[in-house]
């Protein structure tokens, strides 16, 4: 496979960094495996580049023409941010010219300074949607965006965005998209789904929950669009911004009149090509 100058590969828990393998001591018993490396991104003032690696079960998958003569692209769409202090989270979602392949989350300890990848990307999912209530609680919405935008889910976390587990609307097969969702406290939250137009019935639907996304009660339905009371407005002095010219999103923040760059990421991450196999051995 070939893939563009700079990807670090790859996306996944597939990472080196496991603790070595080492003989049990007679009678012990054997060490817990080390939890896999979480990939860092350093910011250096230059545009990061997600690490991604696409195998030829992802271009199967996505029903992908690529070939190692003409490869297809892969880009980063970023779509919303939340900040907490020094904690920042930015989301969206990895694609082609042709589909979405995966989740996008990202998080910041250290304003900007450096980024961990959040594991266990979401095949065929989108991010959009985020809330950072405090230090440890956050929530970013997304949905199913193959073969048809589908299945709105939540994404929660209760140790700063160092994990996350995804929670679903609807414990059926749900068309639309979370169009707003609101957290009041650690517990206490809202959301609008809109089903989208081909809906027949009652577009628009209001959700509640009790459990911090954990669960969900629907409590209205109705053909006109609904609106939260509450919502939680993108940080005003934040912005993410698409850059033609270094073909980047920038991550900025307004200091007095003027808006200063806080990380950049690159929106070209890699391509998908078939993986070049092993030639068999001479016998």
């Amino acid at each position: 496979m070939k893939c563009a100058p700079g990807v670090i590969l790859p996306l996944f828990l597939l990472l080196p960094g496991w603790a070595q393998d080492q003989p049990p001591v007679s009678g012990a018993s054997p060490a817990p495996a080390a939890p896999p490396v979480t990939p860092v991104l350093e910011n250096n003032g230059k545009p990061m580049v997600l690490p991604f690696h696409c195998t030829d079960q992802d271009i199967q998958w996505a029903g992908l023409t690529c070939s190692e003569n003409n490869p297809c692209a892969v880009y980063l769409e970023l779509a919303s941010l939340a900040v907490q202090g020094a904690k920042i989270i930015v989301a969206g979602n990895i694609h082609t010219a042709a589909v979405t392949l995966y989740t996008a989350l990202l998080v910041s300890e250290d304003s900007g300074h450096t980024w961990t990848v959040a594991p266990g990307p979401i095949r065929g999912a989108g991010l959009d949607h985020t809330q950072f209530l405090d230090g440890e609680t956050a929530w970013v919405s997304g949905l199913m965006l193959f073969p048809l935008p589908q299945d709105p889910f939540l994404l929660l976390s209760t140790d700063g965005g160092k994990t996350w587990r995804q929670r679903p609307v609807s414990n059926e097969s749900h068309p639309g998209a979370i169009q707003q969702f609101f957290f009041s406290s650690r517990t206490e939250g809202q959301l609008i789904v809109d089903r989208g137009p081909a809906e027949k019935t009652d577009r628009y639907e209001r959700y509640e929950s009790s459990d911090g996304g954990e669960s969900w009660t629907i409590l209205e339905e109705n053909t006109k669009p609904l609106r939260l009371a509450q919502t939680d407005a993108p940080p005003a002095d934040w912005r993410l911004r698409a850059d033609s010219a270094t073909q980047s999103y920038r991550l900025e923040r307004r200091q007095g009149t003027r808006w200063t760059d806080v990380a950049a990421f690159a929106v070209k991450i890699g391509v998908c090509s078939p993986e070049q196999q092993e030639p068999e051995p001479v016998r």
